[in-house]
């Protein structure tokens, strides 16, 4: 779970700096969103993603 975690928070990091390259600035907003939920998981051991892929898992 871990690993595919981190696979979908640093292809969304490069998703929107692309997006954010070629279309708009206001694409790094999800990048700055994706940096914040980074550390607040550090913080708190908890993360939205995994809650939602545990939700899928079953």
């Amino acid at each position: 779970m871990e690993y595919l975690i981190r696979r979908i928070a640093g292809l969304m990091i490069l998703a929107s700096l692309t997006l954010g390259y070629f279309f708009s600035p206001y694409w790094l907003l999800i990048t700055a969103f994706v940096g914040v939920n980074l550390v607040q998981s550090s913080l708190t051991n908890w993360c939205p993603l995994e809650t939602i892929l545990n939700k899928f898992k079953k």
